[in-house]
């Protein structure tokens, strides 16, 4: 996993289990029983919310993460979780080149829209180069092209208390369909785009098709893939478990992932 990430919970885990043997906690065997316990989650989310606000205080918040050239593309770009959504639906829309496919952007919006393909091809378009970087330990630089967020969110017309925008889609791992989400200041970020090709070709179905979010200052579980539905929203306490994503959900994985 990142080197982001976990040295931070590792160390964190280990302060716990000072404290357990001290009496101030029960003893848990293991970094995944001493996260479990409530004063260390306070702890762990504490960390988080001091990674989030220090990282924003000292960056301008439209510094770009680095791009870098052909020359530097990975021969290979390695696809991170699900690699072909499962169900007849999604099967349907990859076997007509995804020409039905929509993306529904909804919420806290003055203009609901309904794009098709065409629509976000049609667009002004972005085309940058950069690094993934997974949290299970491998990077991949390569070259993305796709609408900037920001424009289908002023096409829709964000309203005044919309905060954060949600990312849902077609992959379902276990019992729920993926999302995402992240902030305003991410979503607004001139890098963050909506990715329909990758290396000049059209999106491969591992690697997302037909969209994909690139959120180039985060890690790459926050770039939803498969999107068919962009929600504003004023809170994400409603939307699954309140922690703002799949993997924050049930493993908690860091809502703000930033690198």
């Amino acid at each position: 996993m990142s080197g982001l990430i976990l040295p931070r919970r590792r160390l964190i885990a280990r302060a716990g289990g000072l404290v357990a043997a001290a009496g101030a906690l029960p003893l848990l065997s293991g970094c995944d029983a001493i996260n479990e316990a409530p004063a260390v989650r306070k702890i762990l989310s504490m960390g988080e919310a001091m990674h989030q606000h220090s990282q924003r205080a000292l960056t301008d918040r439209d510094a770009l993460a680095r791009e870098f050239t052909r020359a530097d593309l990975s021969p290979v770009f390695r696809s991170n979780g699900t690699k072909l959504p499962a169900g007849g639906d999604y099967a349907a829309h990859a076997a007509t080149g995804f020409a039905d496919w929509r993306i529904q952007v909804t919420g806290l919006v003055a203009r609901p829209l309904s794009l098709s393909m065409a629509d976000i091809r049609a667009m002004p378009q972005r085309t940058q180069i950069t690094r993934h970087d997974c949290v299970e330990g491998w990077s991949a630089i390569g070259q993305w092209t796709g609408p900037q967020l920001s424009r289908i969110l002023a096409a829709a017309g964000l309203r005044d208390n919309a905060r954060y925008i949600v990312f849902r889609c077609a992959d379902r791992i276990g019992d729920a369909l993926y999302y995402e989400s992240c902030d305003l200041v991410d979503a607004l970020h001139p890098q963050t785009i909506m990715a329909w090709a990758l290396n000049d070709a059209v999106l491969p179905i591992a690697n997302g098709a037909p969209l994909r979010l690139r959120i180039e200052r985060q890690l790459g579980y926050k770039h939803a893939k498969y999107v068919n539905a962009i929600e504003a929203v004023a809170s994400l306490d409603a939307i699954g478990a309140g922690k703002g994503g799949y993997w924050e959900d049930r493993i908690d994985y860091e809502w703000y992932a930033g690198i």
